[in-house]
Order: C-alpha cells, then structure tokens, then sequence
C-alpha cells in the first residue's frame, strides 16, 4: 500500500468535520436543556437551564407561608443545588461522548503505522474544539484560572 498524505489529510479532514458537527449538535441541545428537582417534602420544584440560570420555581402547596425563613431557605438552597447538579450530570454524559476524539483524530490523520504524521496533528488542541461545549459546564467560570498576577505587599 502506498502512502499517500493527500488521502491521509482529507480523511482527517472528514473526521474533524464530522467530529465538530457533532459537537455543534451536542452544544444546541446542551443549550435548550434543563433540569429540574423537587423538594424532599414537595413543596417547591426548581428548574434550572444549562448554564445553572433558574429558570423557573413553583410552588405546589402553600406549605412554604408556615415555614420559618431559614427552614425556606434551606429548602430553596437544596432543591436548587440539585437541580444544578442534574444539570451538571447531563452535560458530563453528553461530553462523555467526546472522549477519545483527539486520538482518534490523529489516527485518522496517522494511519496505522506512519507514525511520521503524528506531529502533523500532535498540536491539535482538543481543549480548543471543546471549548464551547466545556464553558457550558455548571461552574465553569469559577474552574477557570486567573491569568491576573495579584500584588503582594508583604
């Protein structure tokens, strides 16, 4: 079999195509999701979108009117936590598709055994093509590093 780069590349190509159709297709359903949870006694359900934003509470009694602020509170804090963490949970098993897809991408640019391609797409950065599907993450903002050098006047 001969080598041929020019093959090699447009397979690549039509595995990255195909690769980041998906990952548009993921990113427009992760966008219109949400989550919900209700409360342990049933009193409030919360609904959350897939950047943690509370999209809704209801209240199905009004049991919430006898209830001591700080015993509302506590249950609006729990019923929105796990709402967000649902969410969190459906946006990890949607990204749990994409793993593997950098080495396999260089497979495709590769092929078996030629592994002189490899640093052709060694410098893919996956991280980039995730990008947009990771920054939905519940919490994403706060994971992200400073880039900012504080001052120290020590």
């Amino acid at each position: 079999m001969t080598f041929s780069i020019e093959q090699h590349l447009a397979q690549a190509m039509a595995a990255l195509e195909e690769q980041q159709a998906r990952m548009a297709e993921t990113a427009r359903e992760l966008q219109a999701a949400t989550a919900s949870a209700t409360s342990k006694d049933r009193t409030v359900t919360a609904q959350v979108g897939s950047q943690g934003e509370v999209l809704a509470l209801t209240f199905h009694t009004t049991a919430y009117q006898e209830m001591a602020p700080a015993q509302l509170a506590a249950v609006l804090k729990d019923v929105l936590n796990e709402a967000k963490a649902r969410m969190g949970e459906q946006i990890s098993r949607s990204m749990r598709a994409f793993d593997g897809v950098g080495e396999s991408l260089r497979l495709a640019v590769a092929g078996e055994g030629e592994d002189e391609l490899l640093s052709v797409v060694s410098g893919l950065d996956l991280d980039a093509l995730l990008a947009p599907l990771t920054a939905m993450r519940p919490g994403a903002d706060a994971a992200r590093p400073s880039h900012r050098q504080e001052e120290f006047n020590g």
